[in-house]
């Protein structure tokens, strides 16, 4: 069983919602909660700090940017398996062992947690939210064969398949490069559906305003058919 486990959290300007979220995650779950401050205006790092978390700073705006910086991250500190997760409060820590288990069990070699799912909370996935991941998500079923439902930020994979994928997407675009690219390698992709919650405070920079969810699904379609014309996966 892996047991070097890291949990990577991107934050732009979430000080009020980590301060809930982060003394909900289990210390049983994760060697290290690593909160990436993409450039926050508030006081992201010193909550995350307060509350024994390891904090990256990335100024350089992105998504896809902080998640790579928590993730390397992870690795200097010796972790094995990492967790994907935001820090708007959305994402149950209760969930951890249901995201854990497939893995755990030798069943898969990458869970992707479905926010769509009829655990999750009314509303806490915004109709403009789940159109964009709906087709996105149907692209990369019919192209690479990939039995999922959403492209959720919630996830969690060994870093060496993480590393073995090439990671390039900087922008909202980086969970469908993650899962194209692990679809197209042959891994065992595992849905798990997910207590999705409303966010816990703010309004949320993607889902939140229309720019925002226009934004994002431009870059995760613009994603997709980038891979499109690349071979189906094996298997």
């Amino acid at each position: 069983m892996i047991e070097n486990i890291a949990i990577v959290i991107p934050a732009l300007n979430e000080e009020d919602a980590l301060r809930h979220l982060l003394p909900e995650i289990p210390q049983t779950h994760a060697q290290w909660v690593i909160v990436v401050d993409n450039g926050s205006t508030d006081e992201t790092a010193s909550v995350a700090l307060s509350a024994g978390a390891v904090v990256v700073t990335e100024a350089q705006r992105g998504y896809g940017r902080a998640c790579l910086s928590g993730f390397q991250k992870a690795c200097e500190l010796g972790a094995e398996l990492v967790i994907f997760m935001d820090g708007d409060g959305s994402d149950d820590p209760a969930d951890l062992t249901l995201m854990l288990k497939p893995i755990w069990e030798g069943r898969a070699d990458f869970v992707i947690g479905s926010r769509v799912s009829k655990n999750a909370e009314p509303g806490a996935v915004p109709p403009q939210a789940r159109l964009g991941n709906w087709l996105v998500s149907g692209l990369i079923r019919l192209r690479f064969g990939a039995r999922i439902h959403d492209i959720g930020s919630f996830r969690a994979l060994p870093c060496s398949v993480v590393e073995s994928l090439g990671m390039r997407e900087m922008t909202y675009g980086w969970p469908v490069e993650m899962v194209v690219k692990a679809a197209r390698a042959g891994y065992r992709i595992v849905e798990v559906p997910l207590h999705y919650r409303l966010r816990s405070h703010g309004r949320s920079k993607v889902a939140g305003t229309i720019s925002g969810s226009v934004k994002a699904a431009y870059f995760m379609l613009k994603t997709t058919l980038r891979y499109a014309s690349t071979r189906r996966a094996h298997g």
